[in-house]
């Protein structure tokens, strides 16, 4: 009997221990001493090549600040999720993340699953950022739409794809002096098709004529006969915006029907070098948010070399660092006024820290928000030569 109390007085003894020690585990989040935030993004999967650079370069920033004390004395918890690029995983992973005190969510990747995760993030008024959603129905319900509804809660970091696409057509024309071109785009695809709009939103402008267009459908991998098309019509220039995997495939087929015009692509090109051949690549150019090797980010890719053991892949991680940033000084915003992170008061009051930047320098260029929380930005162009990409200039 007195075996059987010792044992039960053991047990009793270690049940206490374990509760203390969970109990200080506990508080040690508790959200008086930490600041939780979510990043969401696609980090597996066949476009995970943007989304792990986002990803790797948001915890970099956050695990910096953290070692420097965090912000004002408090450290910042990311908690992670992989959306898979996919609009249902993005938002299930927010519902997620919301569960566990989430206060400010930084994603997603691709523009599909962003907007997914906007329509949600709206209703509950919580701070969203993008570094790479380019497509306007980010931040606005319609944006064909002059008087549509804001989402006055979500930013990005990028600039749009109708802008793009207006850059695209004005390079065309005054660096090419083109006078038709071609458009290659992916059939329902949000940043695809916002891209073409702003192409021929400055046709008149520009007087150039579309003499072919052509679409694919996601998921297809054989364009010959799109490209026998595009070759027939003689282009001066080939527009394709379309994502790298694609675009390499579509620019090997162009070439081999025969087809010598300039190609032009969006942001979505990054990484293009890796799935065609540098001979069929020479000379092509397209937009970027990005200017590797340009002083305001050499320290960026010094960091991100040194931490992951490879060179910055492409712009998506530059343009997470940055919207790191516009995240912490929404953060900075809320704790200065000593809200409690997770209440409706510390949610608008990060929003209103962001909104309020005022040429805030980051690495990829200085942030004002216009009335639709987008950012005034320039653009970089990247240049293909002998197989490599580089910075050429800002158009």
């Amino acid at each position: 009997m007195k075996k059987t109390l010792f044992v039960f007085a053991l047990i009793a003894l270690a049940a206490c221990v374990v509760f203390v020690s969970c109990s200080k585990k506990g508080a040690a989040q508790d959200s008086s001493e930490s600041i939780t935030i979510a990043f969401i993004g696609n980090t597996t999967g066949d476009y995970a090549m943007y989304g792990v650079p986002v990803r790797n370069s948001v915890k970099m920033y956050f695990d910096q600040l953290n070692a420097k004390g965090g912000i004002n004395g408090k450290q910042v918890v990311l908690l992670e999720y992989d959306d898979k690029a996919d609009g249902t995983e993005a938002v299930n992973a927010y519902n997620l993340a919301k569960s566990k005190g989430a206060t400010a969510i930084i994603g997603s990747v691709l523009s599909g699953a962003s907007i997914a995760l906007s329509d949600v993030t709206f209703d509950d008024n919580m701070p969203q950022i993008s570094a790479s959603s380019t497509n306007p129905k980010l931040t606005v319900m319609n944006p064909d739409d002059p008087k549509s509804e804001v989402k006055t809660n979500v930013f990005r970091s990028c600039f749009l794809d109708p802008f793009q696409g207006e850059k695209m057509a004005q390079y065309a024309k005054e660096v090419y002096g083109a006078k038709t071109i071609a458009i290659f785009y992916e059939n329902g695809s949000d940043y695809s098709e916002a891209i073409v709009s702003g192409v021929e939103s400055q046709l008149n402008a520009t007087g150039l004529k579309i003499v072919a267009k052509e679409a694919f459908a996601t998921g297809d991998v054989d364009y010959k006969a799109q490209m026998t098309n595009i070759a027939a019509s003689n282009p001066d220039v080939v527009l394709m915006p379309i994502y790298y995997g694609e675009a390499g495939l579509a620019i090997t087929a162009l070439r081999a029907a025969g087809c010598n015009a300039k190609i032009i692509g969006g942001d979505g090109f990054g990484s293009v070098v890796n799935y065609a051949t540098a001979k069929d690549l020479e000379g092509t150019i397209y937009m970027s948010g990005y200017a590797p090797g340009t002083d305001s980010v050499k320290q960026f890719e010094t960091d991100y070399k040194s931490t992951f053991g490879e060179d910055v892949p492409n712009m998506f991680a530059p343009l997470a660092w940055d919207a790191s940033l516009l995240m912490v000084e929404g953060l900075k915003s809320a704790e200065n006024k000593g809200l409690k992170a997770g209440s409706a008061e510390y949610k608008q009051a990060v929003i209103d820290g962001i909104k309020n930047v005022k040429g805030l320098q980051g690495i990829t260029g200085s942030y004002t928000f216009n009335s639709t929380n987008d950012p005034i930005k320039s653009v970089a162009i990247i240049k293909i030569a002998n197989g490599t990409e580089s910075f050429d200039n800002f158009f």
